[in-house]
C-alpha cells in the first residue's frame, strides 16, 4: 500500500466519525426546533390571553388554510407532525374551529376544512411569522440565500429519509 492509499483509508474513520457527528447534531436541531415553534406559538397565544386552543392545534389550523383536507392528507402533505391527528381533529370539530363532513366519493373519509373561528386562530399564526419576517435578517441574521441554501439540505434530507422508507435502504 502507497503512502497516499494508506493516508486515504486512515482518513475514512475520521470522515465518517465527523459526518456522524453532523448528523446526530442536525438530528438533534430538527426536533428541537419543532418543539422551540410550537413555544413560540404557544407563547403567542398566551400573550393574547388565549388558552382555548394549544400550538400544535393552531399550526394544524394554519397549515389547513383555505384548503379542504382528510386526516390522511394532513400527513402525507407534511402539514400533521403526530401521531394523534385523529384525536385533534376531534378536539378542533369539538372547539368549532373545524368543520368535518363524509366525502360524498368515499364514505369513509371525513373531509375538514375551516370554520371562521379557525381561520382566525389561523390569521393569528399567519401574522406571527409576517412579524418575524420583518426582523429574521436583522435579528437572526438569516437572509434569503440562507433559506435557500438550508432549504435545498433539508430537502435533500426529507428526499434521502423518503428514499429508506420507499426502497427500505
Amino acid at each position: 500500500m502507497n503512502a497516499q492509499t494508506k493516508n486515504d483509508h486512515e482518513a475514512q474513520p475520521e470522515a465518517k466519525a465527523e459526518l456522524k457527528s453532523l448528523y446526530l447534531e442536525t438530528l438533534q436541531l430538527v426536533e428541537r426546533l419543532h418543539r422551540r415553534l410550537l413555544d413560540v406559538i404557544k407563547d403567542e397565544f398566551e400573550r393574547g390571553g388565549r388558552t382555548d386552543i394549544n400550538a400544535v392545534q393552531a399550526l394544524l389550523l394554519f397549515n389547513i388554510g383555505d384548503s379542504v383536507l382528510t386526516a390522511g392528507e394532513l400527513r402525507t402533505r407534511g402539514f400533521y407532525l403526530g401521531s394523534n391527528v385523529s384525536y385533534n381533529l376531534k378536539k378542533l370539530v369539538e372547539l368549532g374551529f373545524i368543520n368535518h363532513q363524509k366525502s360524498r366519493v368515499d364514505r369513509r373519509a371525513v373531509r375538514v376544512s375551516l370554520t371562521d373561528a379557525g381561520m382566525e386562530v389561523a390569521a393569528v399564526v399567519a401574522e406571527l411569522y409576517d412579524r418575524h419576517i420583518g426582523s429574521i435578517d436583522k435579528v437572526g441574521g438569516l437572509d434569503e440565500q440562507e433559506f435557500q441554501k438550508m432549504n435545498r439540505s433539508l430537502q435533500r434530507l426529507d428526499r434521502f429519509w423518503n428514499d429508506q422508507i420507499l426502497y427500505r435502504l
